[in-house]
């Protein structure tokens, strides 16, 4: 028996051995990548990339005022100084710093080809040239002043920022996107103005909550325009919550082109979308035909976006055209939101919106504190000096006879006793140091040497009074920064001044200061039926008494001689609309949907309507009519029981129809009048009458109904809603107008389903109302 357990196999070992290898380097590839590629610092909204290409750019003196240089030698000494990648990948990023139609604020002002929105690629970079905006400098002010802690480069021999410090907030002003290992992120743009206002309200209120952040912060703010169209209450979770989305439209407008034609002009299209392949997917639409109101797109940008999108006919909906291109291209899209940044450059976080102007904030206040303290010392040594000085010109023949006589001057200034030297004037019997020497009345080495420094010429009057006053100014504010130093009041307010500044630089000073995305109301693109991509013609519908139906162009006269097959004759004959549909119902109770273009022209007989939907050979036609949408009919079979029906739920979507009214044999379908009054009249076979208010009546979908009137023998006759105070009127037989009004027709007035009394004299024979 072996004596070797499974601890002791060299293969499991192995294999364990490797698995953590693997497993601790995939983690600092994932640590890596999220650290120093995907994700942006929330401090100044930048990734390592971006903020090298800056610093490099600032150490060729690259400034906004200053000339261009080659974006090879840019992206060459980033490549070789603190970025160790790809040069390629270095100049398109440097590329999209330059893209006014993808950053909001550019960071690079870029001469030559760097790309369009159609989404043509930039050229070479040996064929362009940049350098830096105002709004990089912004970022950048105070990296000489020790606002922010260096890092060494790559192989050591340099050293780079870590963070910049970042005059405003760049992350939400220009946004970012990134996909890093089991997270992304992708912030949209903002307005800086608006950013800013934010920032110091919360200076302000540094509880504020994140909706009132949200009456400064409207939205995002694209730098190619369009139209945000989502809801308030969409945008204030996604901002407080870190995750969301914005749906984001074209801008367009209607042209008249005179003599009732026109054409929609798109001036702006959403962020992130190439004009070019905007137009192909338009084009594509109109050649399958999934679009037969869009005859034609045509682009006619130059440095302005437009879009020409011709319609089908002058009789098209605009609106329900650009519905229709809103939901089948990328005229309409949406951009989710995920602030997943870097908090203090270390832990990625999804951030609401309070949270990142915090960071921004916190860091704005770590960066005038070090460039204070920085100062401060600046000012200091500048005192020790000035204090040399003034000691020299107090003393002044005794410096000139150390330097001329002494082989070590340095030594024997900082040897000698000042304090016992008597001063050159009684005038300057009453200077006080402002600052305590090395020792009792000696000078310091950094005074010493200032003194063997100093020209001649400083030898004058009016030399000596202009340190003393440069001495006083110091002092003053030195004081100052004291004061700050110790106030956190005194430090935000400083820092309101500074955000307040950079609002007027790039607020109403700048010529993309002004928001370019506007707000419209939210609302959901509808589904457009297929009739609304119809040409809008008038036509006449005449169905015959054997079910043969056609559409006439135009509206014909209604009482005109029409042509039918022997032995028909007209039975439904009324005017319509190409884009109307109509509602056939069966005596069966069931209800059909006819597209009007669906039928055949007026040229001859037309075609039976039962070719067209599926209504049983037993069954009878018993009401054709033009289907309203939101209106609601009146349904009744001839047994006397009815309700009332929403023609929105009589529509059926196949040709097998749609049951309604529910009649069992030998009860038919009699009755199908539109809902127009506040009072029902129905008759008899028996020619008694009831009127009853329409509320009695239940509004269904579908049903048998209630009863409408009680009968002792035979059936329901006719039934219609009227207006009470109008009253009823009918033609008698001799071809008058019989009127009744409300007041001779109270005593036919009752409750529903129950008896009514002999129709009045004169009412038609046939039962029926007109």
């Amino acid at each position: 028996m072996s004596d070797v357990t499974d601890d002791d196999d060299p293969t499991a070992e192995l294999s364990e051995s490797l698995g953590r290898a693997i497993g601790d380097r995939y983690l600092t590839y994932a640590l890596s990548t999220i650290m120093h590629r995907a994700l942006p610092d929330a401090r100044d909204g930048l990734k390592p990339v971006h903020r090298r290409i800056l610093y490099a750019m600032r150490e060729l003196r690259l400034g906004s005022t200053g000339g261009y240089r080659k974006s090879a030698k840019i992206s060459g000494d980033v490549m070789g100084n603190y970025h160790p990648h790809g040069d390629s990948a270095i100049y398109d990023a440097m590329a999209r710093l330059a893209q006014d139609f993808t950053i909001r604020y550019p960071l690079v002002d870029g001469q030559g080809n760097f790309g369009n929105i159609d989404g043509d690629n930039p050229a070479a970079s040996r064929y362009t040239e940049a350098r830096m905006t105002a709004a990089a400098e912004a970022l950048l002010a105070g990296l000489d002043e020790d606002a922010v802690d260096f890092r060494p480069n790559y192989d050591g021999t340099l050293e780079e920022p870590i963070v910049l410090p970042a005059a405003f907030p760049n992350l939400l002003a220009n946004g970012s996107s990134g996909i890093a290992v089991g997270m992304a992120t992708n912030i949209p743009p903002h307005n800086i103005v608006e950013l800013i206002d934010a920032c110091l309200h919360l200076i302000k209120s540094p509880d504020a909550r994140d909706d009132t952040l949200l009456n400064h912060v409207k939205g995002p703010d694209f730098p190619t325009g369009g139209v945000i169209v989502e809801t308030p209450e969409s945008m204030a979770e996604a901002y407080r919550t870190g995750r969301g989305g914005f749906r984001v439209r074209a801008k367009w407008q209607q042209e008249d082109l005179g003599r009732g034609q026109w054409q929609i002009v798109v001036t702006e299209i959403p962020y992130q979308v190439a004009k070019s392949k905007l137009v192909e997917r338009i084009a594509d639409l109109i050649a399958s035909k999934k679009l037969p109101i869009l005859a034609d797109v045509r682009d006619e940008s130059a440095e302005d976006i437009r879009l020409v999108l011709e319609p089908r006919a002058r009789s098209v909906d605009p609106d329900v055209l650009m519905n229709m291109l809103f939901r089948q291209s990328d005229l309409e899209t949406r951009f989710a939101l995920n602030m997943n940044v870097l908090i203090d450059g270390r832990t990625p976080r999804v951030c609401s919106l309070k949270e990142v102007l915090r960071a921004f904030l916190d860091h704005r206040q770590q960066v005038l504190l070090r460039r204070k303290r920085f100062r401060l010392g600046k000012i200091d040594h500048r005192l020790e000096v000035l204090e040399g000085f003034i000691v020299a010109f107090l003393n002044l023949d005794r410096v000139i006879e150390i330097i001329r006589y002494d082989a070590e001057p340095k030594i024997a200034l900082m040897a000698q006793n000042w304090a016992d030297v008597p001063p050159r004037s009684n005038d300057e019997s009453d200077y006080v140091s402002p600052l305590p020497t090395e020792g009792d009345g000696e000078l310091s080495d950094v005074q010493a040497e200032a003194i063997l420094n100093m020209r001649l010429r400083a030898l004058r009057r009016l030399e000596e009074l202009e340190l003393k006053r440069e001495r006083d100014a110091l002092m003053r504010e030195r004081a100052g920064i004291e004061d700050l130093l110790a106030d956190e009041g005194l430090q935000w307010r400083a820092i309101s001044d500074e955000l307040k500044a950079t609002r007027q630089q790039f607020g109403r000073d700048d010529p993309r200061g002004a928001r370019m995305t506007q707000f419209a109301k939210a609302g959901v693109v509808e589904d457009v039926p297929l009739e609304a991509m119809i040409d809008r013609e008038p036509v006449t519908v005449v169905c015959s008494r054997m079910g043969w139906i056609r559409a006439m162009k135009g509206h014909v006269d209604l009482g005109q001689d029409l042509k039918f097959k022997d032995g028909d004759g007209p039975r439904f004959v009324f005017h319509a609309e190409t884009t109307d549909r109509l509602l056939l119902v069966g005596s069966t109770g069931r209800f059909y949907t006819i597209p009007v273009t669906a039928l055949p022209g007026g040229r001859g007989m037309g075609e039976p309507v039962r070719l067209m939907v599926d209504l049983p050979n037993e069954a009878q036609i018993v009401a054709l009519r033009i289907h309203r949408p939101g209106g609601r009919l009146m349904v009744a079979s001839s047994a006397g029981d009815g309700f009332i029906l929403p023609e929105d739920e009589a529509v059926a979507q196949t040709r097998s129809g749609k049951q309604v009214l529910n009649v069992k044999a030998p009860a038919v379908v009699q009755v199908v009048r539109p809902v127009e009054g506040d009072h029902v009249a129905s008759v008899g076979e028996n020619r008694k009458l009831l009127v009853f208010r329409l509320d009695e009546l239940p509004e269904m979908g579908r049903g048998k109904g209630v009863r409408l009137q009680k009968f002792k023998d035979g059936g329901l006759s006719d039934a219609r809603v009227f207006g009470l105070s109008e009253g009823l009127a009918w033609a008698d037989p001799a071809g008058r107008t019989r009127s009744v009004g409300s007041a001779e027709l109270a005593e036919w007035v009752g409750k529903r389903a129950s008896a009514g009394r002999m129709a009045p004299r004169g009412f038609p024979r046939d039962n029926r109302f007109p």
